[in-house]
């Protein structure tokens, strides 16, 4: 008897949740890494093989599912610079270019691992649907499938901490299953007003073996933004919106 209620415990641990239970904590974890609109420092450092780094500071803005705006405050050579994505649109503008270019999400206006989607990332709940969710103990495993062939991993595996609902890792995958680049979700901080999340993020890549790149959060907070931000027009006074 004793037996058969360890193969019995066994069994109800990894069986799999809804895919429904599994959008519900997608959601949640989407609001406790962030709210809905808010504004964000951050630094992003890029780190090569020899050791050598290169570092950027942006200031970051996002309004409700889609839209999202950063503009580059260090180093020197990047300052007034700013992005902008709408749904799946993104744009860079430069000082003295004249006008915003489109850039692609795969690309990525600092180099390194982070590409345009993660710098500029909308919350997974809305490019992802979860297919599948599993218990694993502590932690729960989400299995995400791209809603769209526009976003720029087909699939991903997020490890969640159940406690919490925070991610603790995250596998990006093509739609064969292969393994793009791993992010890491470090050093759980409170920023305030409810905000209680990973301040450092740490990706590296098989397709680029050697290099690292990490992105720590200074601050986070809730803030309302008008619509007029979110535009074209607006990329060049970016340095208004700061505080």
């Amino acid at each position: 008897m004793h037996r058969f209620n360890i193969i019995l415990l066994a069994f109800l641990i990894v069986i799999p949740l809804s895919a429904v239970d599994g959008n519900e904590i997608l959601k949640k974890l989407d609001r406790n890494l962030s709210p809905e609109s808010y504004e964000s420092y951050r630094k992003l450092v890029n780190i090569e093989p020899n050791g050598r780094k290169k570092e950027f500071v942006l200031f970051t803005v996002k309004k409700g599912a889609d839209k999202v705006a950063a503009l580059f405050i260090s180093p020197a050579s990047e300052k007034g610079r700013s992005t902008l994505r709408l749904d799946e649109n993104m744009w860079l503008y430069i000082p003295n270019v004249g006008k915003p270019v489109r850039i692609t999400s795969m690309q990525s206006v600092v180099g390194g691992v982070f590409n345009n989607a993660d710098i500029l990332r909308l919350d997974y709940a809305v490019e992802y649907n979860v297919e599948k969710a599993e218990d694993m103990d502590k932690k729960l495993l989400l299995h995400l499938k791209a809603k769209t062939n526009t976003v720029a991993y087909d699939r991903l595996r997020i490890w969640v901490d159940k406690t919490r609902i925070l991610p603790e890792k995250i596998e990006c995958m093509t739609e064969a299953y292969m393994l793009i680049k791993t992010i890491h979700f470090k050093e759980v901080k409170d920023f305030g007003g409810g905000i209680v999340r990973p301040s450092v993020m740490e990706t590296d890549s098989p397709l680029h073996e050697g290099y690292k790149s990490i992105m720590i959060f200074a601050g986070i907070k809730k803030r309302e933004f008008k619509d007029e931000v979110f535009t074209l027009t607006f990329m060049p006074n970016m340095e208004t919106l700061r505080k």
